[in-house]
């Protein structure tokens, strides 16, 4: 019987070692909720950093799915290509898959069976998820870059134009249709651009982005309450221990109510820009006594 060399079997276990190891995109997802991470206090925290956030691609709009045993959120890759990805528990395991190609500006319904895209929506399947389907009238001609449902329905949506100066508005579903949208209010159109709103639902809150002179950067998050008699209150920045001099966009809750979800962008355009997560407390300290 001849022997083996020892470096052959040398050679042999890096190759093992090889096929059986993760990449950067491919770290071990540890068990327990939020993805196996420690929940960040009143100081934001970048979200699973080697899962969700790496550093091969650009990694933005994450949110978690309404049985929290999902977690969306959408990756540019180096083809600038943009997908949404999930990470799912399934089989007593995390597993990483694409939802959908060629998308960007997701929200999730309360229910988790809708996903909304700007002017489209997918709806959960027995298999999996529906094509993209268009919203139609009214909603057609708007050029729709984030749009947030409630529980009962109501569409929340920013839109975009070339000066960037119409204010968030809001359409009510009655009698199965939707009625003409209608301005949040003018609390809502200040400043350079006011986008991507995530409402809360049961539409006590909507929490959105804007470029306003009182801000801390770029791009700041913002929230207003809504009062008891259905009118908003002001616009309030949520201040420097979630906002800074660089660029936080596309808030989203954790269904849970525990977590908010942002992103920070540390420099123009998206050449850095990663996932972040702080502890929700913020909203009731901000809310108005």
């Amino acid at each position: 019987m001849k022997r083996v060399s020892t470096a052959f079997v040398l050679l042999l276990s890096v190759l093992v070692m090889s096929s059986t190891s993760y990449g950067r995109d491919e770290n071990p997802i540890p068990d327990g909720p939020y993805l196996g991470q420690t929940p960040p206090g009143s100081t934001p925290e970048m979200f699973a950093p080697g899962i969700v956030n790496t550093e091969e691609f650009i990694e933005i709009e994450g949110m978690f799915g309404a049985d929290m045993n999902t977690f969306y959120f959408v990756r540019r890759d180096e083809k600038e290509v943009y997908s949404l990805n999930v990470i799912e528990y399934k089989n007593n395991q995390w597993q990483k898959s694409v939802v959908k190609q060629k998308v960007s500006e997701p929200s999730i319904s309360p229910d988790g069976k809708t996903i909304y895209f700007a002017n489209n929506y997918i709806e959960r399947t027995n298999d999996g998820w529906s094509e993209l389907t268009n919203h139609g009238e009214p909603f057609e001609d708007i050029d729709i870059m984030r749009l947030s449902a409630s529980s009962n329905g109501t569409y929340y949506f920013d839109t975009y134009t070339p000066k960037l100066d119409t204010a968030i508005r809001y359409s009510r579903l009655i009698n199965g249709k939707y009625e003409q949208p209608k301005s949040l209010g003018p609390q809502f159109g200040i400043g350079r651009y006011n986008a991507h709103p995530y409402i809360a639902p049961d539409e006590s809150f909507i929490i959105f982005d804007s470029v306003r002179e009182d801000g801390q950067g770029r791009s700041d998050i913002y929230i207003s309450y809504r009062a008891a008699d259905g009118s908003w209150g002001p616009a309030i920045n949520m201040g420097d221990k979630i906002n800074t001099a660089h660029s936080e966009k596309n808030p989203s809750l954790s269904p849970d109510g525990q977590f908010l979800f942002f992103d920070k962008r540390t420099k123009r355009g998206n050449e850095e820009v990663n996932i972040y997560w702080v502890d929700a407390q913020i909203i009731e300290t901000l809310r108005p006594k």
